[in-house]
């Protein structure tokens, strides 16, 4: 062979080689599934979090959706066969399936200080860190009719109970949770006594009972778009819904829908990571990117959801494509919002979750 051809082949093999250990020595793009509950909510993260995180890392998010629970996450887990990387999950269920053990450890140590430079340990609101998660929002059940439609506008909670004097078919979750907190608050129960009575036999009967006088008017839902929609399409004349996605549908698709804040149950969603996940080190560095105090901001410029982190309170400015819009008096917590509200009690449910979707699902069967 000619000296020249084999130096060449030489040449040929040492870049071949250089490119090999070039490429093993970069860090590989990973690809992280991220779950959450879909429509407007799903599209405030995709904003704020997944399209900045995959810009700065290089990584690729796939955003998948759920009705929420532990369901199909206990399912990846006792089957050794998880692939869903991080889960945005009510307080309840991240408290639980920590608990049982289905969910990864999260060391808090991971997440920034605030850009006021507040420790993160100060600066996300009380519950919002725990064991196995970390919070991103403050979200409310609240009820919401349509202004066109309804002529003797309501005001409180026991107005959405009140069938003689706001007649027509009613809106609502299929689960207990938030349900059966409206029904005492709608039968009189002062808010700060929902979990007392809640925590008593009777209690459980009595706001059955109360669900009982509206039941047959009742058209029930799942996913958190679809109450905008009944109300759109006038199959009800209110609904139970998540605060966010009635905000999106005044504030994106222009509906004369109207809130009543009186009687709402707030809660705090977070984020999770399944036990088992094969990304573990990218979900943990999605979970600190996207609870930092920019990023929970930059989501409450989207839909109505409170950050829990204090610091970025100052940073919640208008809605993202409506100067005149601003945002703080559309979430959960502004005070003319929260004269009668209740938090969930997610020790409280973590603790009677499922004794309380037996008895519900019997009671719808009956």
């Amino acid at each position: 062979m000619p000296r020249q051809a084999i130096t060449l082949l030489v040449l040929l093999v040492v870049i071949v080689a250089g490119a090999l250990i070039y490429n093993q020595m970069q860090p590989k793009k990973v690809e992280l599934t991220v779950v959450s509950w879909g429509g407007a909510y799903t599209k405030s993260q995709v904003e704020a979090y997944h399209k900045p995180w995959a810009a700065k890392t290089g990584n690729a998010i796939v955003s998948e959706d759920y009705n929420g629970g532990l369901a199909e996450v206990k399912a990846q887990v006792e089957s050794n066969n998880v692939t869903w990387d991080v889960v945005d999950v009510e307080l309840s269920d991240a408290v639980r399936g920590c608990d049982e053990g289905l969910l990864e450890r999260i060391d808090p140590s991971i997440l920034p200080a605030g850009s006021d430079g507040t420790a993160a340990s100060s600066d996300f609101i009380d519950g919002s860190i725990t064991e196995c998660a970390i919070g991103n929002i403050v979200w409310s059940t609240i009820y919401a009719y349509d202004s066109t439609a309804v002529s003797n506008a309501p005001k409180t909670i026991e107005d959405f109970f009140d069938l003689q004097n706001f007649p027509g078919k009613r809106g609502m979750r299929k689960s207990p949770k938030a349900n059966m907190e409206m029904a005492l608050m709608g039968d009189g129960v002062a808010a700060a006594d929902v979990y007392k009575v809640l925590s008593t036999k009777g209690g459980v009967e009595r706001a059955l009972a109360k669900l009982d006088t509206i039941k047959d008017h009742v058209v029930w839902w799942e996913a958190g778009a679809q109450p905008p929609q009944l109300l759109a399409d006038g199959e009800v004349v209110m609904t139970t819904a998540y605060n966010g996605r009635i905000f999106n549908a005044v504030a994106a698709e222009g509906k004369p829908f109207e809130i009543v804040w009186d009687g709402q149950v707030y809660d705090l969603d977070l984020w999770v990571i399944p036990k088992g996940s094969k990304n573990i080190e990218s979900a943990l560095d999605f979970v600190a990117f996207s609870t930092a105090t920019e990023q929970l901001a930059a989501q409450a410029s989207w839909i109505s959801y409170g950050p829990v982190r204090k610091s970025s309170a100052p940073l919640v400015g208008t809605y993202h494509n409506k100067p005149e819009l601003k945002m703080g008096p559309q979430m959960p917590t502004a005070p003319e919002n929260f004269a009668n509200a209740i938090q969930n009690d997610f020790q409280w449910w973590a603790d009677n979750q499922d004794e309380m979707n037996e008895r519900f699902n019997a009671w719808l069967a009956s």
